[in-house]
Parts: C-alpha cells; sequence; structure tokens
C-alpha cells in the first residue's frame, strides 16, 4: 500500500498557520508595531491605505538587519528573541514565536528596505505568496521599513470576509492604540489616506492617555501605583463620571504587553462597584510588572491571552491597589484619622478658648447633658413641655373626613409632597407642584385616568382589566418608529443652536460618525466636519430636549457602540435603535397625566407596540377573569 501522509510545502504550511496570526489588517499592524519596538526604535510611523487592504507600512528608525537576517527573518519560527529552552521563562520582548512575518508573507506581497546602523548601504527583499522575488542592495535610511500590500490576494474567501473599511480602520486604530499606550517614552504616528490621524510625541503615561483618549480626561484621572515583592502595579484610573456604557477605554498591560482578562476586569470592577451604575464600565490604563517567571504568555499566537501561576493573589492586589487609589483621592470613602486641613482654619481650632468662653459654655444645658451622670438621654420638661401636651392630637381621627369610624376611606387620599420645580439636575429630572396636582386629579370623574408606578411604570385601565406600561420601553418603540419613518419618507426638522459647539473626538469615534454623518443628518442632527476629528454641532433633532448637544452625541455613541455586537443588523438600524435609547424616557422621571396618556396613545399607533426595538416587552396585560381566579385562590 502506498504512503499517503506527505509533508506540507512551505508557502501552504504558512498559509495555514497565517489563519491564527493574521486574521485581519489589524493583526498585521500589530504584530509590524511589535516588532518596531522589540528592534530598539524611538520613532514609529504606521502607514494605512484602504483600511490596510491596499498597504499596511510601518518604518522605525531601531537597529535594522543585515542582509543574511534580512531574508531569514520571513522563513517560520525564525526569531532573535529566544535561544534555549529556558528564555521561554524569561520573555521580555513582544514578540518570540517567529511566526509573524512569514504568516504575512504568506497572505500578502511584502516589501523590505533595511540597514543597520553604521553601514552604507541596506537591503532590498520583496516577497510573493512566501517566495523570494527579489533581493538587491538599496539605498535606504537607517532601520527598517515594511511594506505590507493587498493582504489576502491570494485567499479571496478570507479576504470576502472582511468588514468595512470603518470597521477595519477601528479594529487598526485599537491595535495601534494598544501598542502607543504601553510604550509612552516612543514617538508615535498614524496616517491613513494621506491623512494624519495620530502624533504622539514622546513623553509621561499621563500625557500618552490624554493625548489619545482626549483633552477631556486630563483631569479626571486617578493615580494608580503600588509596590510589592511579588509585583507593581501603576498607571491612572478615571474618576466616576467618566464611566461609559461600553468596555473602549479599558486597557491591561502585563510587563508592557497588552492583554484581555475578564477575571482582572472584575477585580477592577468590583473596586467601583459602589460608585457607578451597575451597567457603567470605568475606564482604566494599569501596567503590571510581573517576574515572566510567574507568567505564561505562550497561550494563543495573539499573546493577548495569559495565565499566572497565582491569579488569586493578582485579584486582591490589584482590586485593593485601585481601591486604595480611589480613597486616598477621596473618591470613596475612608477611615483618615489625620485632621483635615479645613477644620485646623476654623475659629474653634485656631483662636484661643478664653476662660469667659469656658464658662459660658459649663453653664449650657447641652454641657451638662453630657458631664452629669445618667443625664445623656434625658429630655429638658421646662423647654419642652408645652410641645409634648398635645400629642394625642397626632392620633385624633381627621375631623374632615366623614368615613372616621371606619378602617378604610372610599375618598382617594393626596400625598403630601414637597414642593419641587421642574429643572433637572444631573439628568434627574423633577415634577412641579402643578404637575404633582394633575397627576393625583380625583379619578371619580374619569376612572381611566393612568397612574405611574414608582416612576418606572404606567397602569391604565382597559375594558378587560388593566395593562402595565414599562414608560422607558414604550417611548423607546415610539421613538425608533418615528426614526424609520424619517429615513424612509420624511426627514425629521432640526432645531439650530443659538451658539454652535465645536465636538472634538477620538479618531476611532470620528471614522465612526462621519460614516454615519447622511443618516444623522436625515434624523435631524446638523453636523459639519471641521477637521482633525472635529465637527460642528449646528442642530440637534427638534423634538430633544434642549441641552449639552456635545453630551447628546457622545452618548449616542456610546449607545452606538453597546449595539454594535449584534449580528445581521445593518449600521443604519444600529443608528435608530441607539437613537431611540438615547432619547426615550428614563425611568425615574415624574410623568403628568397627559404625558402618560400620551405615550400610551403613541404606543399603540405603532405597527409594533408590544415590544421594543431590543426585544423587551413595553407593557403586560392583566385580565379581570385572572385577577378574580387569583384572589379565589384562598377559598
Amino acid at each position: 500500500m502506498a504512503d499517503i501522509i506527505n509533508l506540507l510545502p512551505d508557502n501552504i504550511a504558512n498559509q495555514i498557520a497565517a489563519g491564527e496570526v493574521i486574521q485581519r489588517p489589524a493583526s498585521a499592524v500589530k504584530e509590524l508595531l511589535e516588532n518596531a519596538v522589540d528592534a530598539g526604535a524611538t520613532e514609529i510611523q504606521l502607514i494605512i491605505r484602504d483600511a490596510g487592504k491596499e498597504l499596511v507600512q510601518v518604518i522605525d528608525n531601531g537597529g535594522g538587519m543585515s542582509e543574511t537576517d534580512a531574508r531569514m527573518c520571513f522563513e517560520r519560527h525564525a526569531t532573535s528573541k529566544i535561544q534555549s529552552i529556558e528564555d521561554l521563562f524569561q520573555i521580555t520582548t513582544m514578540g518570540f514565536r517567529g511566526e509573524a512575518l512569514a504568516s504575512i508573507a504568506a497572505v500578502a506581497q511584502v516589501e523590505l528596505k533595511t540597514r543597520k546602523k553604521g553601514s552604507e548601504v541596506g537591503t532590498y527583499v520583496e516577497i510573493d505568496n512566501s517566495f523570494v522575488k527579489k533581493q538587491e542592495l538599496c539605498q535606504t535610511a537607517e532601520g527598517t521599513s515594511i511594506a505590507m500590500k493587498n493582504l489576502f490576494f491570494n485567499v479571496p474567501a478570507r479576504r470576502n470576509f472582511l468588514k468595512s473599511n470603518t470597521a477595519e480602520m477601528r479594529h487598526i486604530v485599537d491595535e495601534f492604540i494598544r501598542v502607543a499606550m504601553a510604550f509612552p517614552q516612543l514617538q508615535f504616528s498614524l496616517t491613513n489616506n494621506n491623512q494624519q490621524l495620530f502624533h504622539l510625541e514622546k513623553g509621561s503615561l499621563k500625557q500618552r492617555i490624554v493625548a489619545i483618549l482626549g483633552q477631556h480626561y486630563n483631569a479626571r484621572l486617578v493615580s494608580v501605583k503600588e509596590t510589592t515583592d511579588y509585583m507593581n502595579v501603576y498607571g491612572f484610573v478615571g474618576k466616576p463620571e467618566t464611566a461609559k456604557k461600553t468596555r473602549g477605554d479599558q486597557f491591561f498591560f502585563v510587563n508592557n504587553r497588552f492583554i484581555k482578562s475578564s477575571y482582572l476586569n472584575h477585580a477592577v470592577m468590583n473596586a467601583f462597584a459602589d460608585i457607578i451604575p451597575a451597567d457603567s464600565f470605568p475606564l482604566y490604563v494599569l501596567f503590571i510588572d510581573v517576574n515572566p517567571e510567574h507568567v505564561d504568555i505562550n497561550v494563543h499566537p495573539t499573546k493577548q491571552e495569559i495565565k499566572f501561576d497565582d491569579e488569586k493573589l493578582m485579584y486582591a492586589f490589584i482590586q485593593s491597589a485601585v481601591k486604595h487609589s480611589l480613597a486616598q483621592f477621596s473618591i470613596t470613602a475612608t477611615l483618615d484619622f489625620d485632621l483635615d486641613p479645613n477644620i485646623q482654619s476654623l475659629d474653634a481650632v485656631s483662636k484661643p478658648f478664653t476662660a469667659r468662653q469656658q464658662e459660658e459654655s459649663t453653664q449650657s444645658p447641652l454641657f451638662k447633658s453630657f458631664t452629669q451622670a445618667n443625664q445623656a438621654h434625658m429630655i429638658d420638661k421646662s423647654n419642652h413641655s408645652s410641645n409634648l401636651k398635645h400629642w394625642k392630637d397626632l392620633y385624633e381621627p381627621n375631623s374632615h373626613d366623614s368615613h372616621a369610624g371606619s378602617t378604610f376611606s372610599t375618598t382617594p387620599v393626596r400625598e403630601t409632597l414637597p414642593p419641587v420645580t421642574y429643572e433637572e439636575n444631573e439628568g434627574q429630572p423633577h415634577a412641579t407642584a402643578s404637575v404633582i396636582d394633575e397627576r393625583w386629579q380625583d379619578t371619580a370623574n374619569d376612572q381611566k385616568v393612568p397612574v405611574q408606578v414608582h416612576q418606572q411604570y404606567i397602569l391604565s385601565q382597559i375594558k378587560s382589566g388593566f395593562i402595565l406600561i414599562d414608560q422607558q420601553a414604550a417611548h423607546e418603540r415610539i421613538l425608533y418608529e418615528r426614526y424609520q419613518r424619517a429615513l424612509q419618507e420624511t426627514p425629521m426638522a432640526t432645531q439650530q443652536s443659538l451658539f454652535p459647539q465645536t465636538l472634538q473626538l477620538p479618531p476611532a469615534d470620528a471614522a465612526l460618525i462621519s460614516e454615519m454623518l447622511a443618516d444623522l443628518q436625515t434624523l435631524g442632527y446638523d453636523l459639519e466636519p471641521f477637521g482633525n476629528n472635529t465637527f460642528i454641532v449646528r442642530g440637534t433633532p427638534a423634538d430633544i430636549r434642549n441641552g449639552n448637544d456635545q453630551a447628546t452625541i457622545e452618548n449616542l455613541l456610546e449607545q452606538f457602540k453597546h449595539f454594535s455586537h449584534e449580528l445581521k443588523v445593518t449600521k443604519r438600524e444600529q443608528l435608530i435603535r441607539s437613537m431611540a435609547r438615547n432619547n426615550a424616557i428614563p425611568a425615574g422621571k415624574i410623568l403628568a397625566a397627559r404625558e402618560m396618556q400620551n405615550i400610551i396613545d403613541e404606543l399603540f399607533a405603532c405597527s409594533m407596540p408590544n415590544i421594543a426595538p431590543g426585544g423587551k416587552f413595553t407593557f403586560i396585560s392583566f385580565k379581570l377573569t385572572d385577577l378574580a381566579r387569583m384572589f379565589e385562590r384562598g377559598n
């Protein structure tokens, strides 16, 4: 019988390996940037065209390569990072597997120019589908320039599965940010289609965070720094007001390597548990320095999943470090026995306590009640007898109640509510006294007046019983269908702002909003690109309450990214769902009877009134027959 097992050719083996290492253009960006860092570069440029499908080029001023190394680096498992098996337990470089360049060369056309420091000429290598097409001497700058062109040109199926340019560019930006965040002492730049998105100068970690995430974080970062014999933790966490609905601004680095760890993320979430909403995610950029012997990074080819020899210790230490920093900067409550400087400046502390003041204080009833034995709980009858003699009046029946002798009154009882204003304070609306009056109007004249339950649900009577409506989910459905009609039929009206606002966004969000610009204008937003990731907000939809236009759009982006995980949903569908969620009446807002009735009328005028866009029920009905059956069960 003939032998059937054959050794695969190198180009086929490389393509198989490339399936794990190079999944999309962003994967190649990560590998090339990390190689530049390992080469000792201080200035690194990333050039992108057509979201990486046409070109991904990294230029660095590192050590460069010799003619032999320039050829050998594209071989499988060729690396300069490790020499023996013991080196696997002392890895301090970004790369070590020797698979990245071989995988890139297997699925793209690669051009390499490199020159070692001190050499007069460099080396040029051209590789196509793992085969060397050309190798010759060339004139080039010190360092290395590697260009990956026409990604997946020889794997059409893989190329067809790539997402839109905007989606792929967002992944590229994410990988760029992770490497740039890990090495603030290096200079990075990113150019996309001849437009520079990032130019990050050398600086401190805080300067790098602010340069990447935005200037508004400058005063909203809390420093974290804890040192032990086992590990060190340092970096920054955001104050509670920076928490978002998505996980975007969360970075863990172990020995300067970006990692993903839901276990360690849970430790940080626990530290923030009592100071941010349950559905929000805090900002953090945390670096963990630990002996490489305690870490196994050879778990996955992407090297973003690692194992620790003592995960429980890491969890406890990170949680403690974050909590300590939040308490140290007065973000959370802490036991602090040091005297507050503000207290020391008070007159009672700073000025002398004269003999006359001392004599007056010792004669006061309060002083005597605490200094005389068994007097701390006593009440001075001389001062309070006049107030206590009418205590029985508190329990007398109401003289105006015609049913004073009965246990229950059939007359609706009006709650006593304190006077409040209608202005919104930090997103928590309050009702006016007139709104409360309208809400508690006598139901004897109209038995169908809706009632609000716990400022979250609307109870309305129907012929067969009653329905309980979730006010937020119902308003979400109403807005969703309104936005659908605007995109399909008539654009929504725009309320022009008296003073246009400037909206400065991170590059990833700027690219996202640029893609949605036409649909946003149809839905009533008047946005105009202003260059350098900046937009001018001239107007918002007329049905949105007036407020901070910038915050409204930022919240919309967060909601959009929150929905982006859903499969088989178009960008336009995600947009109108996000707008409906962002602009819906929140739970906790007091509504007048007229407002509740409008919600009911508009909800049942919708084409699908019983389901919110996200799949949540908008109302539940209760029948009289079911209620009667429930009350009769005890018989």
